[in-house]
């Protein structure tokens, strides 16, 4: 756990100075000269140097349901348009899969108001730099 303390630490630290320097902190009353670039600097300084505690703990289902979590997410966008049923008064109605049941009850439609169902979409847009896998890695034998 130190070795990921000290990652997270760095990463957050360094997260947090980038968007300092890009202007998308801002600062009010008695806090109001940490706007200054030296200034963040010096009070970001204590942190650097401070003990970091991760708290991480093993998944419920174990590895293997981490991973085909996650491998939902890499390998697809957020919602194929197969899955969308409707659009109408009522909001977007899609097809989803819930995996907490087995069977053919696995399979059910949501509606959604369309705010709330392109919220949910956006939660699923990754972040600026980071790249969806588009190639299993065995599938570049075949190229």
């Amino acid at each position: 756990m130190r070795v990921l303390s000290r990652l997270f630490r760095r990463l957050f630290l360094a997260r947090l100075t980038d968007a300092h320097a890009a202007g998308w902190l801002t600062f009010f009353g008695e806090i109001e000269s940490l706007r200054r670039r030296e200034a963040f600097a010096a009070h970001l300084a204590p942190l650097k140097r401070k003990n970091w505690f991760v708290y991480a703990k093993p998944p419920f289902t174990g590895p293997e349901a981490v991973l085909a979590y996650l491998a939902r997410y890499t390998h697809r966008v957020a919602i194929s348009n197969s899955r969308l049923v409707s659009l109408d008064k009522h909001g977007v109605t899609f097809r989803y899969k819930d995996y907490r049941r087995n069977d053919r009850a696995r399979f059910r439609t949501m509606t959604l108001m369309p705010n709330e169902f392109i919220r949910r979409f956006l939660l699923h847009v990754l972040p600026k730099g980071f790249h969806r896998i588009r190639r299993h890695a065995n599938s570049f034998n075949n190229l």
